[in-house]
């Protein structure tokens, strides 16, 4: 039985899973670098290490530094979070080595699903519809327009829309420099682009006894700069579409089964208006999003990750969902400089007292977002609210 986790992550997520270990009675331990010093997430747990440092690859990516905080706080599992070191086989080998509890799925699934241009051959076999992989040096007018993708990482990094032929050398050019500067991995490729595509994707869970669970579909298509703005469940798309959420479940599932994967885990998929839809990537970690799953299916998907890693078996039958879960997030960006992605300082939050469906989740204490400096991504809150 694990007893205390070290989370090895900061701000909203952090706090998110110190909520559940309290809850079950488990202790936790928080790492904070140096700018994050007073981070609500640090007094939340029951105890914290200093990372010395003030980057990301000083201390939230920092292997050796994050296991030696873990053994110092005498924790004997770690819990990656979403970001930095998740969906790092590496970081997870570095973890069981160590004699800890990884709280995730095993490095070789992760492994598995870490290029996209491996992980797309894999689903092949495993009969999951993929879009076809196009070779840079053969694109022809009659394949355009592409897209340009990164092999590793995503969030939009290394991704470029390419309409003439002759845009395409300097998109492949600038898109493998961003995407080894962002993932240290240059590898790119092309694939068709659908304009009018739609971002489905599955949550799942897995056992180590067999076990999945496919739960239902999250719809992600608002998007800026290939990020996620809004989330929602039931998909508008595939509610209208009788045998679309059967089809994706089945795909979901086959996904999980084919790299014997384990934990929390989430399949994206690439859908057309008419129902068609081809996998993109699987995120081997719990998602920013997760939430919009556990309002409609009333679980604790942090709960399962922690009796998954004990060696607990899912339920042999999913709970099924019920009403409707949308997700905003909300930058703390400047609008009025729209070439800059650097953060605002801060803003004040407040809500209508007469929504009593909703869940926020900020990264700062009483309501206000604060900016990290290191990421203007990470800077903002979610709102989730469902009626049941």
């Amino acid at each position: 039985m694990i007893s205390t986790v070290l989370i090895a992550n900061r701000g909203e997520i952090a706090r998110r899973i110190i909520r559940t270990c309290a809850a079950l009675g488990i202790g936790t331990v928080a790492v904070y670098s140096d700018p994050d010093a007073g981070s609500p997430h640090v007094p939340e747990a029951d105890s914290a290490v200093r990372l010395a440092g003030e980057t990301p690859a000083e201390t939230y990516l920092n292997v050796d530094v994050l296991i030696a905080a873990a053994k110092e706080a005498g924790a004997d599992a770690v819990h990656p979070g979403y970001g930095f070191l998740s969906e790092n086989a590496g970081f997870a080998r570095a973890v069981e080595a160590a004699g800890l509890c990884w709280i995730g799925p095993p490095p070789a699934a992760i492994d598995a699903m870490g290029s996209k241009i491996a992980s797309k051959q894999l689903m092949i076999e495993a009969g999951v519809p993929v879009l076809g992989q196009l070779e840079p040096e053969h694109v022809t007018d009659a394949d355009l327009p592409v897209l340009i993708k990164a092999s590793a990482g995503g969030g939009g990094r290394g991704m470029r829309v390419v309409r003439r032929l002759e845009d395409l050398a300097g998109a492949l050019t600038a898109a493998s420099a961003e995407a080894a500067s962002a993932f240290g991995d240059g590898s790119v490729f092309c694939e068709r682009y659908l304009p009018t595509g739609r971002h489905i994707e599955v949550q799942v869970m897995a056992d180590a006894h067999g076990t999945v669970w496919a739960l239902q579909e999250r719809e992600c298509s608002i998007q800026r700069r290939h990020q996620k703005i809004v989330e929602e469940t039931p998909s508008p798309l595939v509610s209208t579409k009788p045998a679309m959420r059967a089809a994706l479940m089945s795909a979901a599932t086959a996904a999980t089964k084919a790299i014997d994967y384990r934990g929390a885990g989430t399949v994206e998929f690439l859908a057309t208006d008419d129902g068609e839809f081809f996998f993109l990537e699987m995120n081997t970690r719990l998602q920013v999003e997760h939430p919009v799953t556990e309002c409609v299916h009333q679980v604790d998907l942090v709960r399962l990750q922690l009796r998954i890693a004990e060696g607990e078996p899912l339920p042999a039958i999913a709970p099924v969902a019920q009403g409707h879960a949308i997700e905003v997030r909300l930058y703390a960006e400047d609008p009025g400089n729209s070439s800059s992605r650097r953060p605002a300082s801060s803003i004040g939050l407040s809500w209508p007292s007469r929504l009593s469906s909703l869940r926020s989740c900020g990264r700062t204490a009483c309501g206000w977002i604060r900016a990290y400096r290191t990421d203007p991504r990470s800077a903002f809150t979610t709102i989730r609210c469902w009626r049941r």
